[in-house]
């Protein structure tokens, strides 16, 4: 159970609608991300795509948009989230992320070698950035009905 698993039954659950970031990009590009990513200079576009998503690219109200792993990264982006709605961060440990990633040809940065030791490194670079979402929930070895339940929880305890 992956982010977007998670964003669209949040979404349904609250009537909201669901925005995956990736594939507004996608749309917005005419291109897969992994063609953006083939680009001479390909990733430094592609977050520039993503600046460009949360900064105008879709609805500040009644939706629920999950975020690529690397969106929040960029200098000041968290801040922006955040400044734009309740950021919620799902995390769960190398293992569960190659298995949740290692059947499918979509992410271009683990188109490496030792996909596990790949993921080591971006959590390791990415750890500080996600702990200032708003909330942090861990899915590692959950049923996803009880993360849903969790983001929904911490969610509407954030609207009181």
């Amino acid at each position: 159970m992956g982010k977007t698993t998670v964003a669209r039954r949040v979404a349904y659950k609250l009537n909201m609608t669901l925005v995956d970031s990736d594939r507004a990009i996608e749309r917005l590009a005419g291109k897969s991300v992994g063609e953006i990513f083939n680009e001479e200079d390909g990733e430094r576009r592609f977050r520039h795509l993503e600046r460009q998503f949360v900064e105008s690219g879709h609805s500040k109200m009644n939706c629920v948009v999950a975020c690529g792993g690397g969106l929040p990264i960029g200098e000041g982006m968290m801040e922006l989230l955040k400044s734009q709605g309740v950021v919620i961060a799902l995390f769960a440990g190398s293992r569960t992320i190659l298995e949740r990633t290692d059947r499918r040809e979509t992410r271009p940065l683990l188109r490496v070698e030792n996909k596990e030791e790949c993921i080591v490194g971006l959590l390791d670079a990415r750890e500080n950035v996600y702990q200032k979402a708003h909330y942090l929930i861990f899915s590692e070895n959950r049923r996803i009905g009880d993360v849903v339940a969790d983001v929904i929880r911490v969610y509407n305890s954030s609207q009181k």
